[in-house]
């Protein structure tokens, strides 16, 4: 691909399952070229095969993968218009059981990844004088759930680092939003959980991608620093 291109590029991680897929499949459909990391190699390449991008095999926790990563995009394409930060889900248990290295693997996963991610794209998004980084969090940042305690507390870390950045760079045409799905039909319906949902079903991957291609598109040039819900109405705080 010729780095003159005018298509936008985009990145996603943890992009080969669920809603990372979703997310690369309509930013696909909305003309972006992709760049794609995921831990699983074969699915990975396979996803960027079907969808004609760039296949990184590695983890979003890794430094060294980040920056292969950010180097193989601008290697094959010459830009980084777009960033979209996946994530696994981290360790839990009952609050107080829940261990050192199982705190600090979330936090490696959940917000040093957004963090290292930023550091590596952010020169060029300002030589670029454009940008726009979104963030896969989870609606329990609002309303925290005890069955996972390191995803909720650092859900809402994330929050907090999202409207910082958003301070600095909106100034240098960079954006960055966070995503808050509840739940999602990537896991399997549980009927508890079901019942708690307004709109009385999951999410599906694709409405997810909708969102996250809208927020990156120019459409969504004035939302900044935000942390956007979308799970149905299961939220009850204001």
């Amino acid at each position: 691909m010729s780095p003159t291109s005018n298509t936008p590029v985009a990145i996603v991680t943890a992009a080969a399952s669920g809603i990372g897929r979703g997310i690369a499949t309509e930013l696909s459909k909305a003309g972006h070229h992709l760049s794609l990391l995921d831990v699983d190699g074969p699915a990975v390449e396979e996803l960027a095969g079907e969808l004609g991008g760039l296949a990184t095999a590695g983890s979003l926790t890794v430094p060294d993968d980040l920056a292969r990563l950010v180097d193989a995009t601008l290697g094959r394409y010459g830009r980084i218009d777009a960033v979209v930060n996946g994530s696994g889900h981290a360790r839990n248990d009952e609050l107080l059981k829940v261990t050192d290295q199982d705190w600090h693997d979330g936090l490696d996963m959940i917000l040093l990844s957004v963090v290292r991610m930023a550091r590596l794209v952010t020169p060029h998004m300002e030589a670029a004088g454009k940008g726009t980084i979104v963030n896969l969090s989870s609606y329990t940042a609002f309303e925290p759930m005890g069955l996972i305690p390191v995803n909720s507390s650092l859900r809402a870390a994330l929050t907090g680092f999202t409207k910082l950045y958003a301070d600095q760079y909106a100034a240098k045409g960079i954006r960055m939003n966070s995503l808050m799905p509840g739940f999602v039909n990537s896991w399997p319906e549980d009927p508890e959980f079901l019942a708690k949902i307004p709109a009385g079903r999951y999410a599906t991957t694709q409405e997810i991608g909708q969102l996250a291609a809208f927020l990156v598109s120019d459409a969504a040039a004035y939302i900044n620093g935000e942390s956007i819900r979308i799970d149905g109405g299961a939220a009850r705080s204001l």
